[in-house]
């Protein structure tokens, strides 16, 4: 099994236990130590493993952290752990802080068993940065990500080629958190340097400052907007299958969701939701997996086109009110009003977490596994 592949079953696992665990101790056991397992260290082997690693911080005895990884007798990374889904704030990490400081150790993890935020001492030497300069979500990654989290397993780890892509990395997530102000709030030497050309020596007073300033944030947002639609473009060209599909004939319980596919013409906004969604889940599935069906009252969004399968409903009957159907655990339909299709990304995690659980469905009476 590729990694990417040990990563999404772990993932699979993780979204139907997230909800589940309550306290640090289970979130450890039932989703971090098979993290650590996957970048192929042995959680039973202390010589390699170490969980509760103690080591005396100046006046503070008796220190803990909760799993160091150890290389020839000597931590090479640590990991502090919170509850499932609790907060990553850097002031949780005040432990993390404080052993990274007295070992030799180059790398501190933080993570709540879903994010993993990972730090090193790119600004001080043998301090640990505040802000990491990696963070990866075990529900929500992308492909280049995955490439990222290969440096820190077993069989790859070079503390000098990781430190490398670490600043790299550092300065390419603070360029786009900055990217991102701008995009929404330009400030007004940005404004002056994108508009000089069309100021032709006028002042830069209030109003041509109000002026401009409209026009850059319109100007930014239709750029990065024309940027998804070519990448969304991209993830709609049809892929030629595999291999044969078996198709099985299935009378849903309810309203029918699939009928023939001939003369349905998704509207504009639906095919816009429908893109989006394909382009959250392409990180886990090819797209070509992900279909669009016409039902009475809404669009059904399914994995490998079958309606026992849903991903979400489209209810967009009324487009001046947009209403999206999300899928619990035990396939009960949530409903949840958006007042546009971009906020269909607020979702990405629930999308993923759908889509991971029915690729790791067990085969049916024929013997055909339809979800892998």
């Amino acid at each position: 099994m590729d990694f990417i592949d040990q990563v999404r079953s772990l993932a699979s696992r993780v979204a139907v236990a997230k909800d589940l665990l309550q306290t640090e101790e289970a979130t450890k056991n039932a989703m971090v130590m098979p993290f650590i397992q996957l970048l192929g260290y042995n959680v039973f082997d202390p010589l390699e493993v170490t969980p509760e690693l103690i080591a005396d911080v100046g006046t503070k005895k008796g220190e803990k952290v909760d799993y160091a990884i150890l290389k020839d007798g000597k931590p090479i990374m640590l990991f502090e752990c919170k509850k499932s889904g609790g907060d990553l704030n850097i002031n949780h990490a005040g432990q993390l802080f404080r052993y990274f400081h007295v070992t030799e150790a180059r790398f501190g993890v933080l993570t709540n068993g879903i994010t993993y935020k990972f730090f090193t001492d790119l600004e001080k030497p043998n301090k640990m940065d505040e802000k990491p300069f990696f963070e990866f979500n075990i529900l929500n990654f992308r492909e280049q990500e995955i490439e990222e989290l290969k440096k820190f397993a077993k069989a790859a780890f070079d503390i000098d080629t990781i430190l490398t892509t670490a600043n790299h990395l550092k300065y390419t997530r603070a360029i786009q958190n900055t990217l991102n102000v701008w995009m929404t709030n330009p400030p007004e030497d940005f404004v002056r340097l994108v508009s000089a050309e069309f100021l032709a020596g006028k002042h830069f007073k209030n109003a041509v400052k109000e002026q401009f300033t409209a026009v850059t944030k319109r100007a930014f947002q239709q750029l990065i907007g024309d940027k998804i639609n070519e990448r969304l473009k991209g993830a709609m060209t049809p892929e030629p299958p595999l291999s044969p599909v078996l198709v099985v004939a299935e009378t849903p319980a309810t309203e029918t969701e699939v009928s023939s596919q001939e003369g349905f013409t998704p509207s504009a906004v639906e095919l816009e939701a429908y893109q989006i969604i394909r382009a959250i889940l392409r990180p886990v599935v090819k797209p070509g997996r992900i279909f669009i069906r016409d039902a009475a009252s809404y669009c059904a969004i399914l994995f490998d086109d079958n309606n026992r399968k849903p991903i979400c409903r489209l209810r967009f009957n009324n487009e001046s009110k947009l209403v999206v159907g999300l899928f619990c655990e035990n396939k009960d339909e949530e409903r949840l009003a958006i007042s546009t299709v971009d906020q269909l990304f607020d979702f990405a995690d629930r999308l993923t977490a759908c889509v991971t659980n029915y690729l790791n469905v067990t085969p049916d009476k024929t013997g055909e596994v339809l979800a892998t």
